[in-house]
């Protein structure tokens, strides 16, 4: 049985040989052109990341190390970051193994708390993570070592140790998040002997967490992990270090763009849609009565929250694993099937918008009202979440990068001028 730093070891030797004779024999092969609409616009479908832990076709959706999400929807938070990291699924000794180092790994020094205390009663849940872990900077092992003169090919083996640091205290920082913010009462230590999700949930003290609600946080720690490296949290992440920034400053950064309304702050917005819908109708609306609504709701300018994707041609498998839960434990429950009801009626309309390539929900337009239903109704904090399950994937693709010596990020930019002249020049 070989463990994670031994397994890597035999992993990236063989990658770096992959990624040399590719450079090698199709170095100078075109694998993408920008047109200027992509340039102004976002550069939405421009190739031109490698990300080897996950992708996202737009007729399957997301394939973790080439496993399709739907084949990986029973295993744990713990088996798909050593999936991420190695392109393989543990056995039970390297599982074993994993998870025991990792247990390891959950202790957050006493300061971290010091400094969540201190700040404003007000402050947004996000901005609490993100300064939880900048503030932990001060740990980063991969700053240590380089400051004492590291080969760059051994960069990588620092950068593991600050990863599964990470990974190992977010559960107890965010679940301090919702204690001290939300006054939920004093902070509960982590248990040594729990694994990721349960241990999050206990250390949030949601009273009586049923072992639906623990599957409900499993899953969402599942399908959030990662998602190519284009979207924002993802690629901020990369960008930052590939300065060499380690990755503390790194997570940070991408936990930022995750704090944005069009990244992270979806599913809370898609939640607050349907129980206005809800409040409108003064209770469950009927088939129909959606139908118009949706309709207003289009006409008036405005989206239906939670439907489109920027990849996407199908519906979310993400979606579709979180419906297929709520059907078997939340049927009813007036918010889950106006969910499901939408579904039945959204992607219909939006079909005959002929702007629109997406008609389909995505997972945010369900994720919400799991948590919902199981109580956690501090919207705010749903984004949270969403970063724990995150930091999976992006400290998987941060190590990933520092084995292959990836260059620093540095696309060329342009002025409008010069896109001016060269499209008159052609």
């Amino acid at each position: 049985m070989m463990n994670i730093y031994e397994k890597l070891e035999n992993k990236i030797e063989l990658w770096r040989s992959e990624v040399s004779s590719l450079m090698k024999e199709h170095g100078d092969k075109v694998i993408s052109q920008v047109t200027v609409k992509q340039a102004y616009g976002g550069l939405r479908g421009v190739r031109s990341l490698v990300t080897d832990t996950s992708k996202v076709p737009d007729d399957k959706g997301l394939t973790i190390r080439g496993r399709l999400l739907k084949d990986l929807s029973v295993y744990t938070p713990e088996e798909i970051y050593y999936l991420l990291l190695t392109g393989d699924l543990p056995n039970e000794a390297e599982l074993n193994d994993f998870v025991i180092n990792l247990k390891f790994r959950k202790h957050v020094p006493y300061y971290v708390w010091d400094v969540l205390k201190a700040m404003p009663k007000d402050s947004h849940p996000m901005t609490m993570l993100n300064t939880a872990i900048l503030v932990m900077q001060k740990e980063s092992v991969f700053a240590r070592m380089y400051e004492k003169g590291i080969k760059k090919e051994e960069f990588w083996k620092p950068t593991l140790e600050d990863a599964l640091n990470i990974v190992a205290k977010i559960p107890s920082i965010a679940a301090a998040i919702y204690r001290i913010r939300f006054n939920k009462g004093e902070l509960i230590q982590p248990d040594p002997f729990m694994d990721i999700t349960g241990d999050f949930v206990y250390m949030m003290g949601v009273d009586n967490a049923s072992d639906e609600f623990k599957d409900l946080i499993r899953m969402f720690l599942i399908t959030h992990s990662d998602h190519e490296g284009g979207n924002v949290s993802a690629f901020t992440t990369t960008t930052v270090s590939s300065a060499l920034s380690d990755m503390y400053y790194a997570v940070s950064a991408g936990f930022d763009g995750l704090a944005g309304p069009l990244h992270g702050l979806a599913n809370q917005e898609s939640i607050m849609w349907v129980l206005d819908t809800l409040e409108q109708f003064g209770g469950y609306p009927t088939k129909d009565q959606l139908k118009q609504h949706v309709r207003d709701t289009l006409n008036a300018g405005r989206v239906v929250p939670g439907y489109g994707h920027a990849i996407l041609r199908i519906t979310d498998p993400r979606f579709e694993l979180f419906l297929e839960f709520g059907k078997k434990y939340c049927g009813n429950d007036p918010v889950f099937n106006t969910v499901s009801n939408l579904y039945d009626v959204v992607p219909d309309i939006l079909k005959e918008i002929q702007k629109i390539k997406d008609p389909w929900p995505n997972v945010d337009a369900c994720s919400g009202s799991l948590l919902y239903h199981y109580g956690l109704k501090e919207f705010s904090y749903y984004t949270v979440i969403f970063a724990v399950s995150r930091a999976l994937g992006l400290t998987a693709q941060t190590v990933m990068a520092r084995a292959l010596e990836y260059p620093i990020t540095r696309p060329k930019s342009v002025t409008t001028d010069w896109i001016k002249e060269y499209v008159n020049a052609n």
